[in-house]
């Protein structure tokens, strides 16, 4: 069955992830053998609205889940931002063998205190942590568990390192907040950050439980961003905070957005992410920092990371099927291998640190991916793949202008002294968001046939002929663009593109840099010389697929994803408070000179 959106419940519904799965080694997720897991063999008491102190004398509300036996057991640890009545499976890990300690965070549903985006999340961890190692249930050890916010709030609990830390397992979450969840190189990440941040946030309870009617496309289409808040009846002061602090480097993000202080963790990490979800790049980031900069070598040596088929809820086989296909298209099924019972993979990762049980994971490869167009998982000894062959395919034709047009895509560098592709960018008739990697407002998320976008002559289509081999697409993905406007500023997007046989555009990834920061997201401001040629660089995140014989490759380049991203008004004025919008003449040059490209991680096929 096909969905026609994402409703704003999906963070939600994704953030209800508790976890666990028995493998053994190099098995296939469909055929785990669960013989390894834990047994369910406790009654369980529930102790409701325990008061946990803090240190400023603000106290949390917790609710306890005990093994009705004697003796201490280990504890499984959720902070959450949504409201922890009837939420998850607390009684199936209890059931198991530990005390699992579910948590409203400060000034959320039943517990005391202010909420305040992010600030209070390490400290309230740490105090947590410090509580629970102190009480006569607890024999010393906890795992960290959750999804989303849950997650981060884990993270933050793990940078700040309590002494009883023992393990950390988490679903599509990421340290990085400024890039992660507010901005994306430049941008407003305006289809996450405003509904999710500023309504879905208002408030002592989560205002999507119970979603109602919302003119969201009347709400996403205000100016300035300033006043979006009071436009949709819910003024948030954090919101407005966000809009004035869009560079990386500034203090206000010191202390919340733990993109460098990750390396810091001292524990064991598995990470389930989807390759459609919001966080994945922040996800891929982390992975790489602990790896490679991590002082705690047994963090270092055992983070784990598995990234699937899915969009910001994680296991389920049509978990993003697509959506009604504007033009010819079907819904995608990724297969049963896509179907995975999270709560056990996440529970024989605990079970093994935290009550040794000899269960294989610590030997296991640290990536395992799934590779879409085979449908199949892997194991990887790391990410980005160490025999990634980068290879470049240049932008051709005559004329790239929609799907109509013959925009060409191929490894030859061009010869032409000059070539080059225009278009008309409107911000009042921006290119509509389809699929991708967003969530929590009524915008699709994950593959979304994109033949809508590529009818419009302001996207332009570059693409291979049919293939008459397999090719693999695993990595990191990124476009070098050589391009002139005629605006102030601007904004540049690319998108990847999976071409089945019936016409079917399946986007895998895409990105987009804001022009006055295309010398990074922590340099200053520089607008641009109208008419000047400027390299860019737009990170398309990652993907892992085979585009199959008969399929094609194809690159759209454009310059707005509204409203998963907010609109550069071309002006040059400040995004927060600007209202005049021009129209701006874009022009994508592929010559010898100036040879714009996507630079595509090709994985040799194994004979």
């Amino acid at each position: 069955m096909r969905k026609t959106a994402v409703p704003a419940s999906a963070l939600a519904l994704s953030v209800a992830l508790a976890l666990a799965c028995a493998e053994r080694p190099r098995r296939p997720l469909a055929h785990w053998d669960e013989s390894l897991l834990s047994p369910q063999r406790y009654e369980v008491r529930i102790e409701r609205d325990v008061q946990v102190p803090m240190r400023d004398g603000v106290t949390l509300a917790t609710d306890l889940y005990i093994p009705e036996a004697p003796g201490r057991f280990p504890a499984l640890v959720w902070r959450n931002c949504y409201g922890k009545d009837g939420y998850g499976d607390m009684k199936w890990y209890a059931s198991r063998g530990y005390v699992v300690v579910h948590q409203d965070v400060r000034g959320k549903h039943a517990s005391g205190g202010d909420f305040v985006h992010f600030r209070d999340d390490a400290d309230d961890g740490f105090d947590t942590d410090e509580w629970i190692g102190a009480q006569p249930w607890s024999d010393g050890q906890i795992g960290l568990m959750g999804g989303s916010y849950l997650g981060y709030t884990g993270i933050a609990q793990a940078v700040r390192g309590s002494r009883f830390l023992a393990a950390m397992s988490f679903s599509v979450a990421t340290g990085d907040v400024h890039n992660g969840w507010v901005y994306s190189d430049g941008a407003l990440f305006l289809g996450f950050a405003f509904p999710w941040g500023a309504v879905g946030m208002d408030g002592r309870e989560f205002r999507f439980q119970n979603p109602v009617p919302f003119p969201w496309p009347e709400i996403f289409s205000h100016l300035p961003l300033e006043s979006m808040d009071v436009k949709a009846g819910h003024p948030h002061p954090v919101y407005r905070e966000w809009l004035r602090h869009p560079r990386a480097d500034d203090r206000y993000w010191q202390g919340v957005s733990y993109e460098k202080d990750i390396a810091g963790i001292s524990i064991p990490y598995l990470l389930l992410d989807g390759w459609y979800d919001l966080f994945l790049r922040g996800a891929l980031q982390d992975h790489v920092v602990i790896k490679r900069e991590c002082g705690s070598e047994l963090a270092r040596k055992h983070k784990r990371l598995m990234i699937g088929p899915w969009a910001h809820e994680i296991g389920a086989r049509n978990n993003a099927p697509g959506a009604p296909a504007a033009g010819p298209g079907r819904s995608l099924d990724f297969g049963p291998e896509a179907e995975v019972e999270t709560r056990k993979v996440y529970l024989r990762w605990q079970d093994h640190w935290l009550k040794g049980i000899d269960n294989g994971v610590d030997r296991e490869p640290p990536v395992k991916i799934f590779v879409m167009g085979e449908n199949r998982w892997r194991f990887e000894s790391e990410w980005p793949l160490a025999r990634t062959r980068y290879t470049r395919y240049y932008f051709g034709g005559t004329r790239a202008n929609s799907v109509n047009g013959d925009g060409t895509l191929a490894t030859a560098a061009p010869t032409s002294r000059e070539a080059a592709d225009s278009f008309v960018y409107d911000p009042a008739s921006p290119v509509p968001t389809l699929g991708g990697n967003t969530c929590c407002s009524q915008v699709p998320s994950g593959p979304w046939n994109q033949i809508e976008a590529e009818l419009r002559d302001d996207v332009l289509v570059y693409s291979t002929p049919e293939l008459k081999t397999a090719l693999e697409v695993t990595g990191p993905v990124k476009v070098r663009l050589y391009a002139s406007t005629s605006g102030r500023d601007t904004d540049w997007t690319a998108k990847l593109v999976d071409v089945h046989p019936d016409g079917y555009a399946q986007n895998l990834c895409d990105g987009i840099v804001r022009a006055r920061y295309r010398a990074g997201r922590a340099a200053p401001a520089d607008l641009l010389e109208p008419g000047r040629v400027y390299e860019y660089e737009i990170d398309l995140w990652a993907t892992s697929n085979v585009f199959l014989a008969g399929h094609r490759v194809r690159v759209e380049v454009s310059s707005s994803n509204f409203p998963r991203f907010d609109r550069n008004l071309n002006t040059g004025e400040d995004p927060m408070t600007g209202t005049s919008m021009v129209k701006a003449r874009q022009t994508v040059y592929r010559s010898k000179r100036y040879p714009s490209h996507i630079v595509l991680p090709v994985i040799p096929r194994r004979r």
